[in-house]
């Protein structure tokens, strides 16, 4: 005998609402992955709002709660002072980067012509392991403090990722391919840039992601000592005042924006480089 007011079950309930559609499931599988993101912030929160106070109340000052951190986002944005200290990174990091880009022919010269390898490597790998940060004392005395000694400091963590990934590409370009465009009679200029630049071009936007990665890091750390404006200085001016709300607020926003200039990089990668992406 039918029960006409049973309770469906909840697969059923859900495949009958779209459940079973892609975008649904998706969709909740993106939110699936948010789990383990929200137990950290409500743990902070248990921590910072609750045991804190009682147990040690000067700490209770210096680790703000997230709903303090939202608040005080939501503040600095309507007054527009995060946006432009954010907006004043990321001109760093565009013009740096614009420079950096110098890398791709340098790394692409030293990959294919060996006399070149030869000439330059000796002084890339003596700059190399020079972190960009031990050579802030110097851009300020060459530069000054303001934008050109911070870009100078990211344009140091850009230039070699991208350079040494460009160098490796080059030189893991299959060299069947090579000799087939020369049996074809393909000069070595065609060779050069039609040939190896596009199979090399997987490895080299995976040194962009990597240079601007370390740019972003290094720009922080240089806005910190060495700037009027930008998160890092939002981040040391915060310190001065006992503002750790704000100082979260300025770490937070670098790892957003930061997670946004991979994800912009990734999309571009995969419109205009679409077999160069991983199946899995």
């Amino acid at each position: 005998m039918s029960r006409p007011n049973a309770i469906r079950p909840a697969s059923l309930v859900l495949q009958g609402r779209g459940g079973s559609s892609p975008y649904f499931r998706a969709v909740l599988r993106r939110v699936s992955n948010l789990f383990t993101l929200v137990l950290l912030i409500g743990v902070w929160q248990l921590i910072s709002a609750v045991w804190l106070p009682r147990v040690d109340p000067y700490m209770a000052v210096l680790m703000p709660p997230p709903t303090r951190v939202f608040k005080t986002g939501v503040e600095l944005i309507s007054s527009g002072e995060l946006e432009y200290h954010a907006l004043a990174s990321l001109k760093r990091e565009a013009v740096a980067f614009l420079f950096a880009l110098v890398g791709i022919p340098i790394g692409l010269f030293m990959g294919w012509y060996r006399e070149v390898r030869a000439q330059l490597d000796p002084v890339i790998e003596v700059l190399r392991p020079i972190p960009p940060l031990a050579w802030i004392p110097l851009s300020i005395l060459w530069f000054g403090i303001g934008d050109q000694q911070n870009e100078f400091i990211i344009f140091l963590g850009m230039f070699f990722p991208i350079l040494l990934n460009t160098i490796d590409g080059v030189r893991n370009v299959d060299r069947h391919l090579i000799r087939a465009a020369r049996t074809l009679g393909a000069s070595e200029y065609n060779v050069l840039t039609r040939i190896v630049l596009k199979a090399a071009l997987p490895q080299v936007v995976t040194g962009v992601r990597i240079g601007l990665g370390v740019g972003w890091m290094a720009l922080v750390a240089a806005e910190l000592v060495g700037a009027s404006s930008g998160l890092g200085f939002l981040i040391n001016d915060a310190r001065s005042v006992l503002r750790t709300d704000i100082i979260v607020v300025g770490m937070g926003t670098i790892g957003v924006v930061g997670l946004l200039i991979d994800a912009f990089l990734r999309l571009v990668v995969r419109l205009a480089l679409p077999w160069s992406i991983p199946t899995r």
